[in-house]
């Protein structure tokens, strides 16, 4: 016999609010088809962050990152809050000029390089392969948390 559950807020035993509901890294969910079923906390984003990294590098808004190192132009340390268990992970990144048209965002390349359990560093440059500080960088990290 199946069961469903319909509530509209979970709390913990306290009574204190969702915050403290844990979930096993074993939990799955079916997907948005239904014909499979994934790991949910494997599935999720582990760090991202959009930055100005012109001038001293600041973060717009952030998720388990603690710091940002600026190690001169166009590179950067991007530190996590929380470590990942390897080296291993996966990160995506994009970076623009900071203005509302991208079309010239084909000449900045980038690569993640110097990769840790702890952070990894990011260096952009323009077309003619220089080193350049960019307004607009976002990156985003997947993989399993230490």
């Amino acid at each position: 016999m199946t069961s469903q559950l319909n509530v509209d807020t979970i709390v913990d035993k306290a009574g204190s609010g969702g915050t403290n509901v844990k979930m096993a890294n074993t939990s799955t969910y079916v997907s948005d088809g239904g014909a499979t079923t994934q790991n949910t906390v494997q599935g999720l984003i582990k760090v991202w962050i959009n930055f100005d990294g012109t001038g001293t590098p600041a973060a717009r808004d952030s998720f388990n990152v603690g710091s940002i190192t600026d190690n001169g132009t166009g590179s950067y340390d991007i530190v996590f809050t929380n470590a990942m268990s390897s080296a291993n992970y996966t990160s995506q990144c994009s970076l623009n000029n900071g203005t509302t048209d991208v079309s010239g965002a084909h000449d900045y390349g980038w690569a993640i390089v110097d990769r840790t359990t702890a952070d990894f560093r990011w260096d952009a440059e323009n077309a003619s392969n220089s080193q350049i500080d960019l307004a607009l960088l976002d990156a985003l990290v997947a993989g399993d948390l230490a």
